[in-house]
């Protein structure tokens, strides 16, 4: 028996999940169990500032303790909250969508951009990508300047997400990342818009989180 790939929506707006389990299901295909989509329900509604990214670590910590049955974990938030506590406490492999989205976004191109939710979203994402000393292949960040709700439901995200990304490619992205999970429902249509690749990065974890799984077997 396959081990699932537990991803962990660590907000707990079920709207963001559900785009998720959407946008997962052709994983889905061979074993309808093998993804499995959870929402952190003592999560804030959007993970937006860097107080909540750093009051769902231990909460996340605690549920990746408990998953003794999961072959590998997604913390499905863009500014990977919890990864180093996560990882602290199980032997299974964890996966954090920045950097798997980025990581993944180098191999189809020179330059990345980013579509971020907030200003106050770059920052935090600058840090990690100095920590993972890549930011001499960022081409830019932009933000909607958005909630995380209005990203996965707003009449007007997809519009904003069409400006913004040909605002990338003038500054020489030739691939973009969305950097907030709840976009992932635009990817297909953003990259038919725009004819670059675009990266929805929890499906960018997942498919290395499969790979090393089914490599095990």
């Amino acid at each position: 028996m396959i081990r699932p790939v537990v991803v962990i929506n660590p907000n707990s707006n079920q709207s963001v999940t559900d785009g998720l389990e959407k946008s997962l299901a052709p994983f889905n295909q061979f074993d309808d169990s093998f993804i499995e989509c959870i929402t952190l329900t003592e999560g804030p509604f959007g993970i937006e500032s860097q107080l909540d990214t750093d009051s769902v670590v231990i909460p996340l910590a605690n549920y990746v303790r408990t998953r003794k049955d999961a072959g590998a974990f997604i913390i499905a938030c863009y500014s990977d909250p919890g990864i180093d506590a996560c990882r602290s406490v199980t032997s299974q492999p964890v996966f954090g969508i920045q950097e798997s989205g980025v990581l993944t976004a180098l191999s189809r191109a020179d330059l990345f951009g980013v579509i971020a939710i907030s200003d106050a979203s770059v920052e935090r994402h600058r840090r990690y990508l100095s920590r993972m000393q890549v930011l001499n292949r960022l081409a830019g960040e932009i933000a909607l300047n958005i909630s995380v709700d209005e990203s996965a439901n707003g009449t007007r995200t997809y519009q904003r997400l069409v400006e913004v990304g040909y605002q990338l490619i003038k500054m020489g992205a030739g691939v973009i990342i969305l950097g907030c999970a709840g976009m992932s429902r635009h990817r297909l249509n953003l990259e038919a818009e725009l004819r670059i690749p675009v990266i929805d990065p929890t499906q960018a974890a997942v498919s290395m989180a499969v790979g090393t799984i089914l490599l095990k077997q």
